[in-house]
């Protein structure tokens, strides 16, 4: 029988099993406080936390009075039905993309560590306005402006830059489901495939066809079947990437926007936050986005079997950075050294 603390939580035996399989599943959260130069870089297991509770965790700890975290706006209900209805779905056929050869960078030697290959950037007060103000004028969601960007910047890296890339969109179950904290696993997600024409509208569409399906809520019904599962079995599933609906070149997740009011003040939480999910030998890209008083970061990190190098994720933030920056006029470029290196 699980232990109490494990019967709501049916992620946390899924990565235990991937990291089991020599893979570092640490979150990866990063804090630049005011004035200073260098990142101070935190990892938190994704046994533990998903990335909203992580955030909270951290700031908590540091401080700041962070009582209710966000829930899930999207009516669909936890239901068999929607597992039911998308599992002939889970139960078709995989396929994976090839990517053009990489600069590697140094050998890394030891598992389990965090990913070497890391950027990260940071958008102003005004620009991150802009950038929501792009959105709404396009009737879209930030996260769906961020995605469509993002999946054009790597893209041309890709052996055939005009397939359909495939991607993960992690969804906030927190007021669907119930832990023994609120910053532990509350996180399943949806799986979308985004085609070369497609811009912000269609990407958009996609993310919220899913959610009409209850895909999100089918993920996390699936998961829960682990419980029937060895964990040779759950390892066998992840090699043949049937741990997951689809096979996807990455994730993007959106934080969404903290202490917008500035209501903390505590110096030790102060600066920019920065937030990547794992990346894994399943999804080679990790990005992740936050705003915290107003200021939006990115963060980039890719798979060690793809590369070490940073300055692959580099280039793709600069990339990234541009194709965000078509939607609206910059006036001041970005800080920290605009899409740099953050190790």
């Amino acid at each position: 029988m699980l232990p109490p603390s494990e019967s709501n939580d049916p992620i946390k035996p899924w990565f235990r099993a991937v990291e089991s399989m020599d893979e570092f599943i640490g979150i990866r959260f990063g804090h630049l406080a005011p004035g200073a130069g260098k990142i101070e870089w935190m990892f938190l297991s994704h046994t533990e936390f998903d990335g909203i509770g992580g955030l909270a965790h951290l700031l908590r700890e540091r401080g700041a009075d962070v009582v209710d975290l966000p829930k899930i706006p999207h009516p669909a209900s936890l239901s068999w039905l929607y597992f039911l209805r998308a599992l002939p779905g889970m139960l078709a056929p995989r396929r994976r993309l090839s990517w053009k050869s990489l600069k590697r960078g140094p050998k890394l030697d030891k598992v389990n560590q965090p990913p070497p290959a890391v950027a990260v950037h940071i958008f102003n007060e005004e620009d991150t306005a802009k950038i929501r103000w792009a959105a709404r004028n396009a009737d879209v969601s930030v996260n769906s402006l961020l995605l469509r960007h993002l999946d054009r910047a790597v893209r041309p890296y890709l052996q055939d830059p005009s397939s359909a890339t495939p991607w993960m969109v992690p969804v906030n179950l927190r007021g669907r489901v119930t832990q023994p904290t609120d910053v532990e696993n509350h996180s399943s997600y949806i799986a979308i495939r985004i085609m070369a024409s497609d811009g912000a509208k269609a990407v958009h569409r996609r993310i919220y066809n899913q959610l009409h399906k209850g895909r999100h809520c089918a993920n996390w019904k699936s998961y829960s079947l682990g419980r029937l599962c060895s964990d040779a079995m759950k390892r066998f599933l992840i090699r043949k990437d049937r741990a997951i609906s689809q096979w996807n070149i990455g994730g993007l997740s959106n934080l969404g926007i903290w202490d917008w009011d500035k209501s903390i003040t505590d110096p030790r939480c102060l600066g920019d936050w920065f937030f990547s999910p794992p990346v894994l030998r399943s999804q080679h890209l990790g990005a992740g986005c936050v705003t915290f008083q107003g200021r939006l970061t990115l963060t980039l990190q890719a798979h060690p079997d793809l590369t070490t190098s940073p300055e692959v994720t580099e280039a793709w933030v600069r990339h990234w950075v541009r194709e965000i920056e078509l939607d609206f006029p910059v006036t001041t470029p970005g800080e920290f050294g605009s899409s740099r290196s953050a190790v």
